[in-house]
């Protein structure tokens, strides 16, 4: 796994615990969490697709070069 992929997915759990906890606590700054795992998991699910594609493309240069 591409370490800015982990790094994401690191982030993208710790948004949601610190969504749930914040919830739970009755605060609406929760809505802010909640945003930020979205879009840590977006930039997690980018950097693996990214990851797959190069080591794909490398694949295929390395058979046809």
């Amino acid at each position: 796994m591409p370490r800015l992929a982990l790094y994401a997915l690191i982030v993208c759990v710790l948004a949601v615990a610190a969504a749930v906890v914040s919830f739970v606590q009755g605060n609406w700054l929760g809505i802010v969490w909640v945003l930020l795992a979205g879009l840590a998991s977006n930039m997690a699910w980018y950097y693996l697709k990214r990851a797959k594609q190069a080591k794909q493309d490398g694949a295929r240069n390395s058979v046809t070069g």
